[in-house]
């Protein structure tokens, strides 16, 4: 089964407390949490206070998408900060391999994200250091924004690419992640990240919503009305 998790960016923060403890009864397996700049990608979002606040709630582990033109100087404080996996951006470090193992040493999981305009070959010398890949099916920085379809096929071929290597690399996937995606890929992705298409929906509450798609990753069709 694979392992869903809501992004943090799209909770409401005035009511941080109850938004956990609802998210970790539904089931969620781990809450995932954006950091923007604000030039690496045109948003600002999350900073260092959130995830103290964050960490101090949850039950249940965390991630932090670092969306960050350099994201390396801050690299052990967010490991200290208690983040299960820390993904940089292919794009965005000059020295990746290195930014990578500094994550490793940090004592957090060493996670890439790649843009939908960003080609696997990225991947090529640094996958066997690499535990998580996140194949943004989105363009970065905002919620709301139309599933790319092109990324079903790139999933599909990042898998290939990670057997054929006899590597334990796990997937993920950001953005627009609707119950009919996790029918698709539920076969090829670990981690799927959670937003306005797939569990923050004003029809159906968290557990009914996270039902829905746990249904669905098992091949079942129920709609989260008739849960």
């Amino acid at each position: 089964m694979p392992k869903f998790c809501p992004s943090m960016m799209c909770v409401d923060f005035s009511r941080l407390p109850q938004e956990i403890e609802a998210l970790e009864k539904a089931g969620a397996d781990m809450l995932h949490i954006d950091v923007m700049d604000g030039h690496f990608v045109p948003n600002f979002a999350l900073g260092i206070e959130d995830i103290k606040a964050i960490g101090k709630l949850a039950t249940i582990p965390y991630d932090v998408h670092l969306m960050l033109t350099t994201p390396d100087p801050y690299i052990q404080q967010f490991a200290d900060l208690g983040c299960a996996i820390i993904y940089v951006h292919a794009e965005a470090p000059l020295h990746l391999h290195r930014t990578l193992g500094n994550i490793r040493q940090a004592g957090a999981q060493a996670g890439v994200a790649i843009n939908p305009g960003t080609s696997l070959s990225v991947l090529e010398e640094v996958l066997d250091i690499t535990d998580v890949v996140m194949v943004m099916s989105v363009n970065p920085g905002f919620a709301g924004q139309p599933f790319v379809t092109g990324s079903v096929d790139k999933i599909k071929r990042l898998a290939q690419m990670i057997a054929d290597r006899g590597l334990n690399t796990k997937i993920a996937i950001d953005g627009a992640i609707s119950p009919q995606v996790v029918a698709d890929l539920s076969d090829y992705v670990e981690y799927f990240v959670l937003g306005t298409a797939g569990l923050f929906r004003k029809e159906c509450s968290y557990q009914n919503a996270l039902d829905e798609l746990r249904h669905r990753a098992e091949g079942e069709s129920i709609v989260a009305e008739q849960l």
